[in-house]
């Protein structure tokens, strides 16, 4: 356990919580979180997962902008359905996305769980998209992936992190129980 992951850890939590109340100051937060889990991930040869920091910085500026732009009057994020069809191409893609990524990291690195962590990643992918419009559903893909990256952390040694997601499954039961109140 480093100092960076612990400050990853305790950034991460607040930027979660935040998601999860629909606070703007979130999106901030989250960019900082990328940054030390980029570094994080890179130091124990987690290569999907540190590209993945990078795509989810891109994601979350643009989940930003989003957010600013599609609110009530009173400034509360809308949450917005999410379409049948839309949510099974998307795990469609998330799944040929993972087998992409795992493909590449397990011949061309030297990726310590490269399968599970390019599933992970691309399903993270999938979630962070639906989150980032407003979907409630995101929440639900946010637990699942997270169970499994709790077993993946502690396999790895991060203990921390995996602690982390343990509780970010709950911040995603909260997460989607408020949203789920919400009308879109």
């Amino acid at each position: 356990m480093s100092s960076l992951e612990i400050a990853a850890v305790v950034i991460s939590f607040l930027a979660i919580w935040l998601t999860a109340r629909r606070n703007m100051l979130c999106w901030p937060l989250n960019l900082v979180a990328c940054a030390l889990y980029f570094k994080l991930f890179l130091d124990v040869r987690l290569y999907a997962d540190m590209a993945l920091q990078a795509v989810f910085g891109i994601g979350i500026v643009y989940g930003w902008i989003v957010w600013r732009r599609d609110r009530h009057d009173t400034g509360e994020v809308v949450v917005m359905p999410l379409r049948r069809l839309w949510a099974i191409a998307s795990l469609a893609v998330g799944l040929l996305g993972g087998l992409a990524i795992g493909w590449f990291t397990s011949r061309h690195t030297d990726a310590a769980l490269p399968w599970m962590d390019a599933m992970l990643s691309s399903f993270s992918l999938v979630a962070q998209y639906w989150t980032a419009r407003r979907h409630r559903e995101s929440w639900l893909l946010w637990i699942a992936v997270d169970v499994v990256y709790v077993g993946m952390f502690a396999l790895k040694g991060l203990i921390l992190t995996a602690g982390l997601y343990a509780v970010m499954i709950g911040l995603a039961v909260m997460g989607y129980r408020e949203w789920r109140e919400m009308r879109g």
